[in-house]
């Protein structure tokens, strides 16, 4: 009998039995699987990056943005299903809905559209501004769950992950505005795992921190690349929208159980909201 095998740590952390007692086997999230999602905000950052995820995984994934555009790029780059939507539009939910019913309906909801938009204090405030960061963050996630949502609980084994933010825990010098639609997402969120238990509707909130993508930044700060540029010097590495889409992949691929309530992630520079390790 050949003993080596037996003493190899790399051969002992992949056999089941050296597992602690209760834990998940990693055969327990398969490498290709049958599910199907929508995933929202698909053109871009974490939306796209996590509909790549999911697809590369063997997932359904119905790809949602508004620019047709990019997500007509997505479909054939990865094979996702592109349905170009304006998710605060109720004609265009209504659509979509329809579209995804016919195609053979979903298991799992994951509302990445959001954003911020400026970095004004309380005082400056624009009101258009917080008009759009709430309708985004807040009433597209609310229409967009609302309605997929007797879809969801006839499966009796539905998922909604919503992607929120650092910023609805910690409210922080110029995010009033994004504090205030990430802090009601949230509680939108911690409302509906109340509300829809009964239904074994699994409810997912992912809070990332500091991530560094094309467009969050820019969008937030009116174009200003300088400005945007800033946000992240000297971090030595910032979040990636893959890094995000590989933690929303992992949460909802887990068995249907296991219900990873709230995940909070930041890169290792970033202890805090206001504690940020920049090199000089």
């Amino acid at each position: 009998m050949n003993s080596s095998a037996s003493n190899d740590p790399a051969s002992n952390a992949n056999d089941p039995s050296a597992l602690k007692p209760g834990a998940i086997k990693p055969s327990a999230i398969p490498e290709t699987v049958t599910h199907s999602a929508v995933v929202t905000g698909a053109s871009t950052g974490i939306g796209q990056a996590t509909a790549r995820a999911l697809a590369a995984q063997g997932w359904k994934v119905f790809a949602v943005a508004r620019r047709a555009d990019r997500l007509s790029q997505l479909a054939q780059q990865s094979g996702v299903i592109p349905i170009p939507t304006d998710i605060t539009d109720d004609a265009a939910v209504a659509s979509l809905v329809q579209q995804v019913t016919d195609a053979g309906g979903i298991d799992t909801l994951i509302n990445i559209s959001g954003g911020a938009r400026g970095a004004d204090k309380l005082a400056e405030a624009k009101a258009e501004d917080w008009d759009w960061m709430y309708r985004v963050n807040v009433i597209g996630t609310m229409k967009l769950t609302q309605a997929f949502l007797p879809i969801l609980r006839a499966g009796r084994s539905g998922t909604v992950l919503n992607l929120t933010s650092t910023a609805a825990l910690v409210a922080y010098e110029g995010g009033s505005g994004y504090n205030a639609a990430k802090f009601a997402e949230r509680a939108l969120t911690q409302a509906l795992r109340l509300e829809e238990v009964e239904h074994n509707l699994r409810v997912i909130e992912v809070l990332p921190g500091m991530v560094q993508t094309e467009e969050f930044a820019l969008n937030r700060l009116a174009g200003d690349q300088a400005a945007a540029a800033k946000v992240y010097q000297g971090v030595a590495e910032p979040l990636t929208a893959e890094d995000v889409a590989e933690v929303v992949r992992y949460a909802v691929s887990l068995p249907h159980h296991v219900n990873l309530d709230e995940i909070v992630l930041r890169p290792v520079a970033q202890a805090a909201a206001h504690k940020v390790v920049r090199n000089s």
